[in-house]
């Protein structure tokens, strides 16, 4: 078993795992990186199809403390996101600490607070703690229908280029971001576009007055209410697309903001030019037509289903798995009361880009490492002390964790000084070892 129980080990190197890493190195605390893939770049390299878009803006989505070339547009491509993954990995130094094609098939807490990591090629590692930015755009979301269909089924992470969608008769099965954008290119160059929404989204205009969307919250000199966030954004798209009525959808069941933003400016205007049409839930396949809840048929070549992600963690013990839904039960998205050492990174889905998020956690995280190191009981349990609360949605507000993150910084000392009276409260504190297990299947268990 290698020497490593002075470090920490960093599960990933897509955008989290990579923002992480950057700090940790920053503040010289000592790890190691695996991904599982042949490549860095999480699911820019391996996720998303050829021809994707960031829906967020590059100045958002970009590491605060490395900017994205100014020859960039204002929505980068995703080639334009793995050459900047790249240079963020070199400019940083980072690359000689990620090792590749390193599959975990297990994490458990062992005797002296220590972790012990199982690869699948048997090796076995002790780590001070583990960090897990495995990401959340891996584990799929299939629908169960009731029928059979002739035609193919895929999920919308299986989708990889427009010659896909050629010509066919193309139902898409979702009203997120992926649904939509995937919607649009059937639009373009398929023979029929359905789609098929079970709650019609808020589209959110890419832009406004030739800027984009998601950097007007930027330009604001101190967060707003979520309210009034809401009424800013309801008249943005009552002053682009109008009602939701004009386009022969039925207004959305939800607020907005209480699912994650659907920013899409296509499907409107192809639903205008008959590209596109709406349609309610799925009741039941039939051959090689779909019945839907209102009773409607429709023959089709290819359904893709964009229905999202679960949030997992297969290699973690039953006695680890906190996720319940899309949230995981951590305080200050990260920490457990009951055990230290571990942390969920990066599950959480900002409105917004993810990088000037993670450039602003990866600091506060790679402090609290330090004060870990210092005290006995888990941070999480410090943080419990204080009066956080667990979450209960997967969706953060950027502007309220940009203010929550700098009244951290500001106040650790007191945070430290807590920790050290809490600290003293448990003497005997020490994390539970858990069994090792027989290698099993990699099938995630997921809550739903």
């Amino acid at each position: 078993m290698q020497k490593t129980s002075e470090k920490y080990l960093i599960i990933g190197a897509g955008y989290a795992g990579l923002g992480m890493a950057q700090a940790l190195k920053e503040a010289g605390i000592p790890y190691d990186q695996v991904d599982a893939s042949d490549n860095i770049g999480g699911n820019w390299y391996h996720g998303v199809y050829e021809t994707a878009h960031i829906i967020s803006s590059r100045r958002i989505t970009q590491f605060t403390n490395f900017p994205m070339p100014e020859t960039y547009p204002d929505f980068p491509s995703a080639q334009n996101m793995r050459d900047y993954i790249n240079a963020f990995t070199d400019h940083f130094d980072l690359r000689d600490a990620i090792e590749l094609n390193r599959e975990i098939t297990f994490v458990r807490p062992v005797e002296d607070n220590l972790w012990e990591v199982s690869f699948a090629n048997q090796e076995q590692r002790l780590y001070q703690g583990v960090l897990l930015c495995n990401g959340h755009h891996w584990c799929k979301r299939m629908p169960q229908f009731e029928g059979s269909f002739n035609g193919e089924i895929i999920h919308s992470k299986d989708y990889k280029r427009p010659q896909q969608l050629i010509g066919k008769r193309v139902l898409v099965i979702g009203s997120g971001n992926s649904a939509c954008d995937l919607a649009a290119e059937a639009a373009r160059v398929g023979a029929k576009c359905v789609l098929s929404m079970r709650d019609t989204p808020w589209f959110i205009p890419k832009t406004f007055a030739g800027i984009p969307v998601a950097d007007l919250s930027k330009n604001s000199t101190s967060p707003s209410p979520l309210w009034y966030q809401r009424l800013m954004v309801y008249l943005l798209i009552r002053l682009t697309f109008g009602k939701h009525e004009s386009y022969g959808l039925p207004k959305p069941k939800h607020r907005i903001f209480e699912k994650h933003p659907t920013i899409n400016s296509e499907v409107p205007y192809y639903i205008k030019h008959g590209r596109i049409i709406s349609k309610p839930g799925v009741q039941a396949l039939d051959g090689e037509s779909v019945i839907f809840e209102d009773g409607s048929r429709e023959d089709f070549d290819l359904i893709v289903c964009a229905t999202g992600f679960y949030v997992a963690y297969p290699f973690l013990a039953p006695e680890l798995q906190r996720v319940q839904g899309s949230v995981v039960k951590c305080y200050d998205g990260a920490f457990l009361e009951d055990y230290k050492g571990l942390y969920f990174i990066g599950w959480y889905q900002p409105r917004g880009g993810i990088g000037s998020v993670i450039s602003a956690f990866a600091p506060v995280l790679a402090r609290y490492l330090k004060l870990q190191a210092d005290i006995n009981v888990p941070v999480g349990l410090v943080l419990k002390e204080l009066g956080k609360k667990l979450p209960n949605t997967h969706l953060v507000d950027p502007q309220q964790m940009f203010k929550e993150l700098e009244s951290t910084d500001r106040h650790f000392d007191s945070i430290s000084q807590k920790a050290h009276q809490v600290d003293a409260q448990h003497p005997n504190f020490r994390n539970q070892p858990l069994p090792a297990r027989e290698r099993e299947s990699l099938e995630p268990t997921v809550s739903t």
